[in-house]
């Protein structure tokens, strides 16, 4: 496949993460965010200064929650994480909007907690859009190119 199909092919994908929201909106209100977390690549770049109360948030967006190497999260979010909590979108929103009752909901706990406390109340969906830039680069793998130049043919066919 050509590498111009396969970038557009992956844009359109990718496309429904940022739908939800604006990137600019969301790198302005990442401020908010810094004082507790940073935004470091895997190589030490720093994309964002930001505190080291919270995780790193470089590749945060698909990442199973309580997982960041090196942070040490509490037990309920690591629970969640091991239960299955990927973030996404929706438990993005959900979370940073109030961490503590989305736990307790989620872990289906009345006494699950954890160390966030700061609620945002508008503009998740923006920081979100924001952090889904910031992460590596996803190679994929002989089989998914595989597998998306046979769905391009037989869409081309029809």
């Amino acid at each position: 496949m050509k590498p111009v199909l396969s970038a557009a092919l992956f844009s359109l994908l990718a496309a429904p993460a940022f739908a939800e929201g604006d990137i600019a909106k969301g790198e302005k209100a990442f401020n908010r965010c810094k004082s507790c977390h940073a935004i470091v690549t895997d190589t030490g770049e720093k994309i964002v200064k930001g505190g080291k109360t919270g995780p790193n948030l470089w590749g945060v967006v698909g990442r199973t929650a309580g997982t960041y190497e090196g942070f040490r999260y509490g037990a309920d979010l690591v629970a969640a994480g091991e239960g299955g909590l990927v973030w996404d979108l929706d438990s993005f929103t959900a979370f940073t909007a109030d961490p503590r009752g989305f736990l307790r909901t989620h872990l289906d706990n009345s006494k699950a907690k954890t160390s966030m406390s700061f609620k945002l109340k508008k503009g998740a969906e923006d920081i979100y859009a924001f952090l889904a830039q910031h992460g590596p680069v996803v190679e994929e793998t002989a089989e998914e190119v595989e597998a998306t130049e046979a769905t391009e043919e037989e869409a081309a066919s029809e």
